[in-house]
């Protein structure tokens, strides 16, 4: 903590002091009722602190991560709060989240992403390499029955699945050049068919 924040700590530690000092000895008459009282008071201000704490992931949940106008061919994806655009598109009938990562020239599952989708990882040969920011690794090649964004639904998609470890399932250019267009401006990515 820096100086500005300690002094800003202990400031308001004094003021509470104060504040509380003066609500008990003002009720001391009725203090059980002054004390419920005070401890509802100190479980909002907690859970004040842990909705603020926790705005970031909240916010990713509550609020809606993409639009889809299949009607229009057109899909409408959000920057996300860490710098990213994710996409959750439905892989054998199976949501899951992607990143979208131009540097990557396929769409890249996790092991984890690919079994949930169906598909028997233990079988598969991973004779692929691929390099990577964090060295090489091993994949394998699949095709995956069914990839669907909305109504956008494409069959038959080739992919990769990553034998080493990844923090998540990566949407690369090979889906995204399936589109007529892809545009990156004022916070949001839109891809059009």
């Amino acid at each position: 903590m820096s100086a500005d924040q300690t002094a800003s700590l202990i400031y308001l530690m004094l003021l509470g002091t104060v504040i509380a000092s003066y609500f008990f000895l003002s009720n001391r008459q009725s203090l059980g009722r002054t004390m419920r009282q005070a401890g509802l008071w100190v479980l909002i201000f907690i859970g004040a602190i842990v909705a603020y704490g926790l705005w970031d992931d909240l916010r990713d949940t509550v609020l809606p991560q993409q639009s889809v106008f299949a009607e229009e061919g057109r899909v409408e994806v959000p920057l996300s709060s860490d710098g990213h655009y994710h996409m959750v598109l439905r892989v054998n009938g199976t949501p899951v989240e992607f990143v979208i990562d131009t540097g990557a020239s396929d769409i890249v599952l996790t092991r984890e992403d690919a079994e949930r989708a169906g598909i028997a990882t233990d079988d598969l040969p991973f004779s692929g390499v691929a390099n990577t920011a964090n060295g090489t690794v091993r994949t394998a090649r699949v095709r995956l029955d069914e990839v669907s964004l909305g109504g956008i639904t494409d069959q038959n998609v080739p992919a990769v699945i990553n034998g080493g470890e990844m923090w998540g399932s990566l949407l690369g250019m090979a889906y995204l050049n399936r589109f007529a267009e892809v545009t990156f401006g004022r916070g949001k990515m839109i891809l059009t068919r």
